[in-house]
């Protein structure tokens, strides 16, 4: 499924309106922000794994749940590139000096990390239940 949303705000995080997985999947869930994907990697064990065929990597919190989040590659216009070695997903937090720019976590077999690149990459989106605002 293909689906674009036009941007609508000047935050540094995307509003509802704008944020892909509340578009496809309803209010109650949206794309984590960078400091999100920062705590996963900071607070969960990880491991290059396999799992239905798909490589990836396995997060593993504290309490023993796990998240399996496949190497799906990106794209870049109609070509798929990296897809079985490589993770990218976005977040809901923009470059606040470039919003044409955004924040997301990266991994490959041997690296994880928060990293920065151009929204016009087809980076894989992961939603996350909405914490309610106050």
């Amino acid at each position: 499924m293909s689906l674009t949303v036009a941007l609508t705000t000047t935050s540094p995080v995307l509003k509802p309106a704008d944020d892909v997985a509340t578009a496809n999947f309803g209010w109650d869930v949206r794309m984590p922000t960078d400091d999100e994907w920062q705590e996963l990697l900071d607070n969960c064990r990880s491991e290059w794994t396999q799992q239905n065929g798909l490589y990836g990597r396995r997060f593993t919190g504290p309490n023993g749940s796990s998240l399996f989040l496949p190497a799906a590659g990106f794209r870049y216009g109609s070509e798929l590139y990296h897809a079985g070695s490589y993770g990218y997903y976005w977040s809901a937090s923009l470059n606040e000096s470039d919003p044409d720019y955004a924040w997301g976590m990266r991994f490959y077999s041997d690296y994880q990390g928060v990293s920065i690149d151009g929204r016009g990459l087809g980076r894989s989106v992961r939603a996350v239940c909405s914490r309610s605002q106050n």
